[in-house]
């Protein structure tokens, strides 16, 4: 039998690293995108090139709870069991909190906050099913210090999910379920890329971080592994790992 992982926002960045190291791994793996269906077809062939047992992708938009409910039902038609979740898809806000609508604070918190409950929410009797199971939420140095760059909405969904996760862990602890989040500080990933583009901006977040480096999404997908993995972290729940290259401000 097949360990299954699920990877919301499995298409680009650190979802996609995270996909890439798991299927290396044999495990069948099912991704989520909301934008290119091209890219998301990319992405399964290369999954199955280098290891996947199977891949699969679908369309879901995590904030909105019919997409999430027939993307679970579609998930059960084709699996009968996931011992991995992790609750990555995600966008980001730059906008100053005095310029901040209340549309755009709902659009962060929707997606950012709320996606993790839905897609947890559907998904978690699959999780039950499994002889051992693990949950990872992707949050954010932004939600444990607040963001040099990112704007409030986005600092208090990540936040939220820290919250989210240390709750549920103590919820699910009694189904064998671990609960775990990792709080990255700045990745190299599209959706930070023109921030980047900027070299002294590019400068001045390196200064950040002791390590004098930017990390990469295959340094979040590394430690979203060792948290999944039972032989790994079997004691380990309710933990946020932050992976900051010494940035704690």
């Amino acid at each position: 039998m097949n360990n299954v992982i699920i990877i919301t926002g499995g298409n680009r960045g650190i979802g996609k690293a995270i996909a890439k190291r798991f299927s290396k791994e044999g495990y069948e793996v099912i991704i989520t995108f909301n934008s290119s269906q091209e890219r998301a077809e990319e992405t399964i062939k290369e999954l199955k090139s280098i290891g996947a047992a199977n891949a699969h992708s679908f369309r879901v938009d995590v904030s909105n709870e019919e997409s999430v409910r027939n993307f679970a039902e579609n998930v059960n038609s084709i699996v009968d069991h996931v011992n991995v979740l992790v609750n990555n898809a995600g966008v980001i806000s730059y906008t100053p909190f005095e310029q901040m609508t209340l549309d755009e604070w709902n659009k962060i918190i929707s997606i950012d906050l709320t996606g993790v409950f839905l897609v947890t929410r559907y998904l978690l009797n699959l999780l039950k099913k499994s002889e051992w199971a693990s949950i990872v939420n992707i949050s954010s140095i932004a939600g444990q210090t607040g963001s040099v760059y990112g704007g409030v909405s986005y600092s208090a969904a990540k936040a939220g999910v820290i919250g989210f996760t240390k709750r549920l862990s103590n919820e699910l602890a009694k189904y064998g379920i671990r609960v775990n989040a990792v709080a990255p500080s700045f990745v190299d990933t599209d959706m930070v890329a023109d921030v980047l583009k900027d070299e002294n901006r590019k400068k001045s977040i390196i200064d950040l971080h002791p390590l004098k480096i930017i990390l990469k999404p295959e340094d979040v997908a590394e430690s979203v592994f060792f948290l999944s993995d039972p032989k790994l972290s079997r004691g380990i729940t309710g933990h946020i790992l932050s992976i900051n290259a010494g940035r704690y401000t």
